[in-house]
C-alpha cells in the first residue's frame, strides 16, 4: 500500500431487497480505518449479463485502485459498495435510492447501460448526490438530460460515431445499413451515426431495431445483407456486438464485400471473438492498455487482481473518474453537497495515468483525445492482449460534440 496509514480489508457481502423490485448483491470494501464518516462510493454495474466483462467486477476493482492511489496523499476514509443493476432501470433506481437514503452513499459510479444511467441520474439529482457515468454512452447525458450532479467520463455516442463513421465514409464506403439496440444508447447512437454519415457525404439506406441481449441476429443480418449497403453498422455493445459479429462472419457478410463497423467495441469483446474473427475491425475508443508507459504500468497492477483479464476503456473510466472525484472532495472538504462537488470537479484540471491531462466542460462532458483503432491480425499480435494498432489520434476539440449543440439546459446560448 502507498501509505502506512492506508489499509484495506474486506467487510463482507450481503443481499438486500431494493424497494421490492428484486434482490441485488452488495459488497463493500473499507479503505483506511478512520473514525470519521467515510466517503461512500456505490459501483452500480452489470455483474451477470452482456456488459459484465467490460464493466462488472473489473469496475469495482478499478474504483478500489483509485481509492488506494488517492490514499497516497492526504486522504479521506473511503468505502466502496457494489451491486448488479440487472440492466433494468427500475432496479437500478431503487438500488440508488436505498444506497443514498439508508447507506449514506455519496456517489454512484460506472452505471453501464444508458437507460439505467438516465434513471439513476434523476435519482441522484433529486437527492443532490453525484453520478459518475463512466459506463454509459448516450450523448443525451450531456445534452437534453444533462445535470449539475452528473459527470460523463469515458466516451459518448457522438464521439464514437465521429471517429469511426467519418473514417469509414472517407474510405469510400458511403451507403449504410444499421442494426440498432432498441434502448436509449442505441437510439442516441443511431441518430449520431446518421448525422455523421450524412455530413460526410454518405447515406443510411436502411436499418432495423434489435432487442437487447438477443442471441440470434440471423433475421436482422439477412436484411442487412439484402440491402446491398456497403457498410453494416453494428449499433450495439458487449455480448450483442460479439454475437452479431460472429454471426455476420458465419453468414459471409464481410467475405461478400460488405464492411462491418462496430460503433462500440471493447478489448474484452475482441478477446472473446479472437483475432481471426475480429481482425481489420475499425472503431473509436478512449483507452487502450498498451498506449504508453502510464497505461502499461497501471495495467500491470490491474491484471493480477482481475483474474488475468486486461482492462477495458470502461474500467479505465471507472478508475479515473473516481480518482478525480476524491480529489475534488478533498479540495472541498466534504462530499455532502453533490452539486458543489461536481462544480469543483469542473473547476479542477483532470490528470491521471490513463487519460492524461484534461478538463470537464460545463455540461459535464469530460474532454480527452479519442483514438481510431484497428484490430490486428493474428500474425501481427506479438504478446498477450496485443490486439490493437492506432490508426489515428483524434483531438478533443474535433471528436466531442460542440458545447452549444447538445441542448443542455445548463449551457447558456
Amino acid at each position: 500500500m502507498p501509505s502506512t496509514a492506508f489499509s484495506a480489508r474486506r467487510i463482507g457481502r450481503r443481499t438486500f431487497l431494493a424497494g421490492g423490485v428484486g434482490a441485488a448483491v452488495l459488497g463493500s470494501t473499507r479503505l483506511r480505518a478512520d473514525p470519521a464518516r467515510p466517503v461512500r462510493i456505490g459501483v452500480l454495474t452489470d455483474m451477470s449479463s452482456l456488459y459484465a466483462d467490460c464493466t462488472g467486477q473489473g469496475s469495482v476493482l478499478a474504483t478500489q485502485l483509485a481509492a488506494e492511489d488517492f490514499g497516497a496523499g492526504p486522504s479521506l476514509p473511503v468505502e466502496i459498495l457494489s451491486a448488479d443493476h440487472q440492466n433494468k432501470a427500475d432496479v437500478a433506481a431503487a438500488i440508488a435510492r436505498k444506497w443514498i437514503d439508508q447507506d449514506g452513499v455519496d456517489v454512484v459510479t460506472d452505471v453501464p447501460n444508458s437507460a439505467v444511467a438516465l434513471a439513476v441520474g434523476s435519482v441522484v439529482r433529486d437527492k443532490n448526490k453525484v453520478m459518475l457515468a463512466s459506463g454509459p454512452s448516450s450523448s443525451d447525458l450531456t445534452g437534453k438530460a444533462c445535470s449539475p450532479n452528473t459527470i460523463h467520463w469515458t466516451y459518448d455516442t457522438y464521439a464514437l460515431a465521429t471517429g469511426a463513421a467519418t473514417a469509414v465514409v472517407a474510405s469510400g464506403a458511403r451507403s449504410w445499413f444499421t442494426l440498432t439496440a432498441d434502448y436509449a444508447f442505441g437510439h442516441a447512437m443511431e441518430g449520431d451515426v446518421r448525422r455523421v454519415v450524412e455530413r460526410s457525404g454518405g447515406k443510411v439506406i436502411g436499418g432495423v431495431r434489435t432487442p437487447i441481449n438477443t442471441p440470434d441476429f440471423s433475421s436482422f443480418l439477412l436484411q442487412a445483407q439484402a440491402s446491398g449497403a456497403q457498410v453494416v453498422g453494428l449499433i450495439n455493445a458487449g455480448g450483442d456486438t460479439i454475437n452479431a459479429i460472429k454471426q455476420a462472419v458465419e453468414f459471409g457478410i464481410p467475405a461478400g464485400g460488405q464492411k462491418l463497423v462496430a460503433t462500440v467495441l471493447y478489448i474484452t469483446d475482441v478477446h472473446s471473438l479472437g483475432l481471426e474473427t475480429a481482425k481489420g475491425l475499425q472503431f473509436t475508443e478512449a483507452f487502450y492498455w498498451d498506449l504508453n508507459e502510464g497505461t502499461r504500468a497501471w495495467t500491470k497492477r490491474f491484471v493480477p487482481r482481475n483474474r488475468d483479464r486486461y482492462p477495458s476503456a470502461l474500467h479505465a473510466g471507472a478508475y479515473a473518474s473516481a480518482l478525480h472525484y476524491l480529489r475534488a472532495v478533498q479540495s472541498l472538504g466534504s462530499a455532502a453537497d453533490g452539486r458543489a462537488v461536481v462544480s469543483r470537479m469542473k473547476e479542477m484540471p483532470t490528470d491521471d495515468p490513463l487519460f492524461g491531462k484534461g478538463s470537464i466542460r460545463p455540461d459535464g462532458r469530460k474532454l480527452h483525445p479519442m483514438y481510431l483503432f484497428e484490430v490486428k491480425s493474428p500474425t501481427d499480435s506479438k504478446y498477450p492482449w496485443d490486439y490493437y494498432k492506432v490508426v489515428q489520434s483524434i483531438p478533443a476539440d474535433v471528436v466531442w460534440r460542440p458545447l452549444g449543440e447538445g441542448g443542455c439546459p445548463m449551457v447558456k446560448a
